[in-house]
């Protein structure tokens, strides 16, 4: 009689309460449910029909000047035109606009208000000299 093969790694593997279930072992990658089954199958249909139009556009002996990729357009959309519709105007977006808007223009307007204020205080106590300058 023939020894019986070993035992593959997914049967030795005994899960505890102190390691993960490696992603390869966990139930939830490959036992899934006929919905999910049926959405993924539907996905990859319409990703191979969009494949087989793109690669026939491709490899066209006569091709157009410009090869649309749709799944390049909807990236280029996105990316670029779709900016606003998910920005929501929150307190907290509200008061970041307003710091860094206005943030900068009141401390420079606090710093060059001191350095006016500390330069007229020590001309009134004779301790400092303008110079001349014909520009400033």
């Amino acid at each position: 009689m023939a020894p019986e093969p070993p035992l593959s790694a997914a049967r030795q593997y005994r899960p505890n309460r102190f390691v993960s279930l490696p992603a390869e072992l966990d139930p939830d990658t490959y036992d899934s449910s006929p919905e999910k089954r049926r959405a993924e199958a539907e996905r990859l249909a319409i990703r191979s029909r969009l494949k087989r139009q793109y690669l026939l556009q491709l490899n066209n002996p006569s091709p157009p000047a410009v090869i649309e990729n749709p799944a390049l357009i909807r990236w280029a959309y996105a990316k670029s035109q779709n900016v606003y519709p998910t920005f929501r105007l929150t307190p907290k977006t509200s008061f970041l606009g307003a710091a860094y808007a206005l943030g900068p223009l009141l401390f420079w307007m606090f710093v060059l208000k001191a350095d006016r204020d500390r330069k007229e205080k020590r001309i009134q106590e004779g301790k400092y000299k303008r110079p001349f300058s014909v520009f400033f």
